[in-house]
């Protein structure tokens, strides 16, 4: 198992937790928990053990409030290059992964910080949480793919409010939005976050995976395109052990035990 400085990597069951671990910076993401975070996902992809993976933030008070500028104030690298380098291919694995990632959004997700929680699969709320949009206070544009995630799940005129305005959204409008799926008391976030890990591990993990991807090419896509790129991912899927597990337990009238194979 990995091990990093930025992070937790813990796996249990088949539930893989990362844990963004710099809380007294609430969890700001410097240039080693940007590498340390790419190679998490990395790792997570080629063990196939992990079935669910579920990514959160130490202490009760942040997710993640986005890029650490006091280190880069102190850094020749440009935004650019920061982009190009470190989190853009740490968005593309988030949403090209074949397993469910969930958001555990404990606290404060800022910046590039509430960016990554956008690339998460389904994102559970604290009561306590706010999202923000941060970049507009300190004169810079939302990155990391909040343009491209903001308007396909709040539509184009909230997009823009909440990235023109960059004021705080508190847990009861992201629910309402749809930025969130639920939100829930912040005593009760990691249990209920927890029980949804454990029922996503226990599904079928290629059908999932497959899932994902027809979601991300649907996004971009017209009708006909996404009817047949549906069959092509409906012939892979049912070449699974899990369709053929799930066909007998049908029959059987028994629960199916998928393996993820």
């Amino acid at each position: 198992m990995p091990t990093y400085s930025t992070l937790l990597y813990t796996i249990s069951d088949s539930i893989l937790t990362v844990i963004l671990n710099r809380p007294e910076s609430y969890n700001a993401l410097n240039e080693q928990m940007k590498k340390e975070l790419n190679d998490a996902f990395k790792e997570a992809e080629k063990d196939s053990t992990i079935r669910c993976i579920i990514l959160r933030g130490a202490g009760e008070k942040a997710f993640c409030s986005g890029q650490d500028l006091k280190e880069h104030s102190t850094s020749k690298r440009s935004l650019k290059e920061s982009l190009e380098k470190s989190y853009n291919p740490l968005i593309r694995k988030m949403r090209t992964i074949e397993k469910p990632i969930i958001g555990m959004i404990n606290g404060v997700a800022a910046g590039a910080g509430l960016s990554i929680a956008l690339a998460c699969d389904m994102r559970i709320m604290s009561d306590k949480a706010k999202l923000i949009e941060v970049f507009i206070r300190i004169g810079l544009v939302p990155d990391s793919g909040s343009h491209w995630f903001l308007p396909r799940l709040v539509g184009m005129a909230r997009a823009f409010e909440y990235a023109a305005t960059g004021r705080d959204i508190d847990a009861a409008e992201a629910e309402r939005v749809g930025l969130v799926n639920n939100v829930v008391p912040s005593s009760e976030l990691e249990k209920v976050t927890m029980e949804i890990a454990e029922k996503l591990s226990h599904a079928p993990t290629r059908a999932i995976g497959l899932i994902k991807r027809a979601l991300n090419k649907a996004v971009t896509s017209d009708l006909d395109s996404v009817l047949e790129y549906e069959a092509m991912m409906q012939d892979v899927a049912s070449q699974t052990e899990d369709y053929k597990e799930g066909v007998q337990a049908f029959l059987e009238k028994r629960p199916a035990q998928f393996r993820g194979k």
